[in-house]
């Protein structure tokens, strides 16, 4: 249960700022500049997530989690304080970094305190508790911009960190891990991960969410907010509600996954509903409320499926000890962050805005082959 609280209390200081920076940033620099620096940014992360398994072992995943919260902490600061271009992209850079490798700590620690037997419903209630952070965020971010600018997310955002260090460092009996790594090297597990095709498959599957993630993340928000005139409050409501689903059916998917029907059924029902909302991004240009509320809910129903599911076939066919392959496996998150604003840059050259959801949607067709190509566990 502390494991599930501290999943919720980093949820909302991660999503905080994740849902404001790209429109923060763009105050000082244009779209395809802002796509240049995302690429940079995510560039630079997944070089330390693939140094991130020989840290592990060599410190500990407990000591480390300890310091990454620190330098997220400090990161979050330096977005407070922030006076122009350089100082914001330093402390988004410092942001993204120790988002990535913290969530990489939480897999660790969660995955030795379950068993493959409850993987689904395990991993799919942490991701409930992690899922109502984000859906509490973009509403309490729309507040928070109102009574103070960008500023004042970021500052509650760097002090929810605090009671996630005092925790660590009153309950590191509980926490220390108990768990002897696999001392394999990352290129040995890179080469076995592209030559194993469930890993293979689970990760490409992973990589087209998180390039889901990436243009909703980043480039909706901007749609809207600047293509569509829409307004802040009416944006944080709308955010709130798209991410109701990640509350209503993963932990009904993982128990689906774990009793009866296994992965693989749920995840092409996911990649249907995500594809086909990726359409309806491009198709719609009015700026009414629900009609993006409807949307945007439809597309998270997708995005909590394959989530889930992705989740819960990973953390079955790995244990804790394969910290180099959950290292691998969390590539996936800034890779997206690499590939969605490369994306964007070519489109952004020669059609407006709304084509980079239409190309999206065509690329996450392929996800339908690589669902297919796994062997399901049940």
């Amino acid at each position: 249960m502390i494991l599930y609280f501290l999943g919720f209390v980093l949820a909302i200081s991660s999503a905080l700022p994740a849902y404001i920076q790209s429109n923060f940033l763009a105050e000082f620099v244009s779209l395809r500049t802002l796509s240049f620096f995302f690429i940079f940014a995510n560039t630079i992360t997944v070089f330390c997530i693939v140094s991130f398994p020989k840290l592990i072992k060599s410190l500990s995943n407990f000591f480390l989690t300890k310091v990454i919260l620190v330098i997220h902490g400090v990161a979050l600061l330096g977005l407070v304080v922030t006076s122009g271009p350089l100082s914001a992209f330093l402390a988004v850079i410092l942001f993204t970094i120790s988002t990535n490798l913290l969530w990489i700590n939480m897999d660790v620690l969660i995955e030795t305190f379950s068993n493959n037997k409850s993987t689904g419903r395990t991993r799919t209630v942490y991701f409930t508790f992690i899922n109502l952070g984000w859906i509490i965020s973009p509403s309490l971010a729309g507040y928070l911009i109102k009574l103070g600018d960008y500023q004042l997310p970021f500052l509650i955002a760097a002090f929810l960190t605090i009671p996630v260090f005092l925790i660590f460092l009153y309950q590191g009996r509980l926490l220390k891990e108990k768990v002897i790594y696999s001392r394999e090297k990352i290129a040995s597990v890179i080469k076995k991960t592209l030559k194993n095709r469930n890993l293979r498959g689970i990760f490409f599957v992973s990589l087209l969410l998180q390039l889901f993630y990436s243009t909703a993340v980043v480039y909706v928000p901007i749609y809207l907010f600047q293509n569509l005139g829409m307004s802040w409050q009416s944006l944080s409501l709308i955010f709130s509600i798209m991410l109701i689903p990640f509350l209503l059916f993963e932990i009904p998917a993982g128990i689906l996954a774990d009793k009866y029907i296994g992965e693989k059924e749920i995840l092409f029902l996911g990649f249907f509903i995500l594809v086909a909302s990726l359409f309806l991004f491009f198709y719609i240009s009015v700026s009414t409320f629900w009609i993006w509320a409807l949307v945007l809910f439809m597309s998270r129903i997708g995005a909590a499926l394959i989530e889930a599911m992705k989740e819960t076939y990973f953390f079955k066919i790995v244990d804790a000890k394969d910290v180099g392959y959950i290292n691998i496996f969390r590539t996936t998150a800034p890779l997206g962050y690499i590939i969605g604003p490369a994306i964007a840059v070519l489109t952004l050259t020669f059609l407006p805005l709304n084509y980079l959801f239409l190309i999206i949607a065509i690329v996450s067709l392929s996800g339908f082959a690589f669902v297919a190509s796994i062997k399901d566990t049940k």
